[in-house]
């Protein structure tokens, strides 16, 4: 008699169809070799196209390198050192039987002296070799890069923080896939079309998607404030921060001077954000950049906020740097900036470079390090008079909200066009309930300290936001399903702690309490009511979307741009004439209105680099001729519509110089301090 129960059976179409059925489980989709998964995890001391690979891993993953005269002695030494010690090797193939011969138990004195120029050694997985990272679900092209790999101990990959905004990653608990290219050709491949620093930019708009984040935007935005000033030691610590101290050349430092002399020198840390941009003497990268920061107002350099930001021939004049300048989706970043005027290299020297190493990450996490910068309970104490101001504005709302529903029940409350006497009421409680809101979390936000932790997070964009502050001090607020408050379930009521038919804002939602003070069981139980819908949305949007983003590929998989230009199908049928009907690649778009150039930017830029040119005096006339003359010679086979813009632009300059030579300017001068 059998105790196992029996496998059923499955019939010929189950076996072919769905996810895991012969056509996706076996024949689109295979397992494969020389690939591993586990854990990750962030390091910041990594560069953005490293990744730290567990030294277990790299005893199992093998890369087959072909010997050679340049590498035949470290080969025999990798040999000597065999399957079980770092770095080694599993496996020997001669090159002429093709024998492969298992390293572990074998004579490894034998085999390193007979090996010889052409046999192949997989070599464990060592430092710089090249891997593909891969999370899934794959979503877009840069789900999957290349990376350099870097053998640390751990269990766990580790790679820099700022990476995970293409793999939407976070280090909660996600796992993620490596794989290693066995081709010479494969590694070249990846090198050139799959580098991080080839995909700085998203290819959906062309903004920045891999850039500062967190700790880094903090320490830049507390390192650029007008009060911060540093010591020559301090200075110099941050300095030597970006040097790369375990290469073997020595790298200059240029210090600029100190910005106040006596009684001590100091130096700003605007003056110290010029060594990320440009740290050496002979560096040619000059940075032009003007523009408004994350909380801007008004009187650009006059800002009280100190947020108009300029950065001329790579110094740092004015402004404090926040999210707008070096966080991801802003084509005002900084490095988006250094990317499109002098290369991938240079941005990603200025971010985390080889030489200067990781400029940006390592000198904001040295000096956010020494100042320190935590988040306590002191933080997030309400201060008596706003305890005050906020018994005041929930006392007064709730006398509206009250004086509401009083109006209803009498038959007084004039209902709105289209909208019955309960959807007024809901819609005027819901309006004078958010205002309480509003204007607790505007009295909480004044009440601060500048130097308050959260609030530098929110104002700089590293992290949270002002509302959040808000609900940790003052109110939660009022809680919304579906956009309502919550509806009557338990007879006539929202829970049964409340009276039948009862409208107040506690029984409908409303939460007075902050998180600081804590939730009162109903309160606590409308907001998991909330919650909970919110984690409902995430799990069925999940499978909607995947399901649409699958039969979108499958739609369009066999769709290419052919040598013509134009979009064709697997048969060659036209789709369309130009990619995307004008034939431009999103990426490349300079501009944040989507031209490809940002024409402004350009312009301020030669300015700066070249102020006071030695080339003769022209007038607007001969401009324009030259213009024509210059376009029609190096863009006769551009797009005609950019000759027109370009041609437009240099016209409406032209205006505008000659407006403003004309114009008289007057300047009011003190007479007495002529000298006749």
């Amino acid at each position: 008699m059998e105790l196992q129960p029996k496998k059923p059976m499955r019939a010929f179409t189950q076996r072919l169809k769905g996810k895991q059925g012969r056509f996706r489980g076996n024949l689109s989709g295979k397992r494969v070799d020389f690939s591993a998964r586990t854990v990750i995890s962030p390091d910041p001391n990594l560069r953005i196209d490293e990744i730290g690979i567990p030294i277990h891993i790299a005893l199992t993953l093998t890369f087959p390198e072909v010997v050679n005269c340049y590498n035949i002695d470290r080969m025999r030494r990798v040999i000597l050192n065999g399957s079980d010690s770092h770095p080694g090797a599993n496996y020997v193939i001669d090159r002429v039987t093709g024998v492969k011969r298992l390293l572990k138990y074998a004579n490894r004195e034998t085999y390193a002296a007979t090996l010889k120029i052409g046999d192949v050694v997989e070599r464990h997985l060592d430092d710089g070799d090249t891997v593909l990272f891969n999370r899934q679900p794959s979503l877009h092209k840069v789900s999957i890069m290349s990376h350099r790999a870097r053998i640390l101990p751990g269990k766990t990959f580790r790679f820099n923080e700022c990476v995970c905004t293409p793999y939407n990653a976070d280090f909660d608990g996600d796992e993620m896939n490596l794989h290693v290219p066995q081709t010479y050709e494969a590694r070249a491949e990846a090198n050139l079309l799959m580098n991080v620093k080839s995909n700085l930019v998203t290819p959906r708009s062309g903004e920045p998607l891999i850039a500062a984040i967190q700790d880094f935007i903090t320490g830049a935005y507390l390192l650029t404030h007008k009060d911060t000033f540093l010591t020559y030691s301090e200075a110099c610590r941050l300095a030597a921060s970006v040097i790369d101290c375990f290469s073997k050349k020595q790298s200059r430092i240029r210090l600029l001077a100190p910005a106040i002399m006596k009684p001590v020198r100091l130096w700003t840390g605007k003056q110290l954000i010029d060594l990320i941009i440009s740290a050496d003497f002979k560096n040619p990268i000059k940075l032009n950049l003007v523009t408004p920061n994350k909380s801007y107002s008004k009187n650009k350099e006059f800002c009280v906020k100190d947020s108009y930001v300029i950065i001329r021939n790579g110094q740092h004049v004015s402004g404090v740097l926040d999210k707008a300048l070096l966080g991801s989706g802003s084509k005002t970043n900084m490095f988006y900036i250094m990317l499109r005027d002098f290369g991938e290299d240079a941005a990603v020297e200025a971010m985390w470079n080889v030489k200067y190493r990781w400029r940006m990450a390592r000198m904001t996490t040295v000096f956010l390090s020494n100042r320190g910068f935590s988040v306590g309970v002191g933080d997030v104490t309400p201060s008596a008079e706003l305890l005050r101001e906020k018994a005041f504005l929930l006392d007064q709302g709730y006398r509206k909200c009250h004086d509401y529903i009083a109006k209803l029940d009498s038959g007084q409350l004039m209902a709105e066009p289209g909208y019955t006497g309960d959807e007024t009421l809901e819609a005027l409680i819901l309006h004078e309930l958010s205002s309480i809101r509003d204007r607790a979390g505007i009295a909480c936000l004044d009440s601060l300290s500048k130097h308050n932790a959260p609030l530098t997070m929110a104002v700089c964009g590293s992290k949270g936001s002002f509302i959040n502050i808000s609900q940790m001090i003052a109110c939660v607020g009022q809680q919304a399903i579906s956009g309502y408050r919550p509806p009557d379930g338990f007879h006539k009521r929202t829970l049964p702690h409340f009276e039948r038919l009862k409208k107040t804002p506690d029984a409908k939602g409303f939460v007075e309490n902050s998180f600081f003070s804590g939730l009162t069981p109903t309160e606590f139980f409308f907001h998991t009511m909330a919650g909970r819908e919110g984690l409902v949305d995430t799990a069925v949007k999940t499978a909607e979307t995947g399901y649409l983003q699958r039969r979108l590929v499958k739609c369009l998989e066999d769709l290419h741009v052919s040598y013509d230009g134009t979009v064709r199908s697997s048969v060659g049928d036209v789709i369309q004439f130009a990619f995307g009907e004008d034939g431009l690649d999103p990426a490349m778009m300079e501009a944040k209105d989507g031209r490809v150039l940002d024409l402004v930017h350009q312009l301020e830029h030669i300015r700066n680099i070249d102020p006071f040119s030695d080339d003769d005096e022209l007038n607007g006339d001969s401009i324009k001729l030259l213009s024509k003359k210059v376009l029609d010679a190096e863009l006769g086979g551009s797009h005609p519509e950019f000759r027109e813009n370009l041609q437009d632009f240099v016209e409406n300059i032209i205006e505008k110089t000659e407006l403003t030579i004309k114009t008289p300017h007057y300047c009011s001068i003190h007479l007495n301090r002529f000298v006749f």
